[in-house]
């Protein structure tokens, strides 16, 4: 049986104002798999995740989904809407319209599929607004719906924003240091949500991390970065302390000891 590639990154390589962010990248993301790119700051995380999305363009190599190219050479697909529909983003911050209620921000997963009118009026039919509430009763917070985005912990407006790419319908979600900004529980919460959708539902699931605790309980495979370049990539038990000194040095302390502990 042959797996499908969800996403290949190919000799990849970016730089901001002369200054490397990425030096010759290559990894290959199974459909289904749930991986961890792991670094210190500065490492290349956030900036290898916005060129997967088509959020950056590289300045040579390549980025793949589903065996399509998104960019190539810093040039973008003539169907980058339809690539980028495939993958849902989650962010640090959460990218929610604090304004709007809940189920109007699940909803704008919906408008890489609505004609422009529908999109510019946010206009959506009574089944698409059930479908924005069943993806919000999976992710446990059916009860807030009609609450405006603002008035949700961290945590809610975390899972307001995995319901969004539920109702996109993504096939891959990229999450960009998603708990960052939560408490314990929260955290806990959210990545066991995270595991669920990718064991239930098969999504691929892409998550950027300094946490090297959280890794080890929740992910197999993982994909160490330091200053653009990719020094680990395997199954996460390797990717011991003493594996982690070898590659960070005197960095290694931000990533074991930053958010110390198991979460509960």
């Amino acid at each position: 049986m042959t797996t499908t590639v969800a996403i290949e990154v190919t000799n990849l390589s970016k730089s901001f104002k002369g200054k490397p962010a990425l030096k010759n990248v290559s990894c290959t993301i199974k459909e289904g798999e749930m991986v961890a790119i792991v670094g210190a700051s500065g490492s290349g995380k956030s900036t290898l995740l916005r060129h997967m999305n088509g959020l950056q363009s590289g300045d040579s190599g390549s980025v793949a989904i589903f065996g399509t190219a998104l960019q190539n050479d810093g040039h973008f697909h003539s169907k980058i809407r339809f690539l980028r529909s495939q993958i849902g983003c989650i962010f640090q911050q959460f990218n929610l319209v604090n304004r709007l209620s809940v189920i109007e921000n699940v909803l704008v997963g919906n408008l890489s599929r609505l004609s422009l009118v529908r999109s510019i009026l946010h206009l959506f039919t009574q089944e698409e607004k059930l479908q924005a509430l069943a993806a919000l009763e999976r992710v446990g917070i059916l009860e807030q719906a009609y609450k405006r985005a603002s008035m949700l912990s961290g945590g809610q407006q975390q899972r307001v924003a995995i319901a969004r790419c539920l109702v996109q319908g993504a096939k891959i979600i990229l999450a960009d240091e998603p708990i960052a900004s939560l408490d314990p529980e929260s955290s806990r919460k959210v990545m066991e949500l995270l595991v669920e959708l990718n064991r239930q539902s098969g999504i691929t699931v892409v998550t950027s991390l300094h946490q090297i605790q959280i890794v080890r309980s929740y992910y197999d495979r993982a994909i160490a970065l330091r200053a653009g370049k990719v020094m680990f990539d395997g199954a996460t038990v390797e990717l011991d302390n003493a594996k982690l000194e070898e590659i960070y040095g005197a960095a290694v302390e931000e990533i074991v000891m930053r958010g110390h502990g198991e979460l509960p």
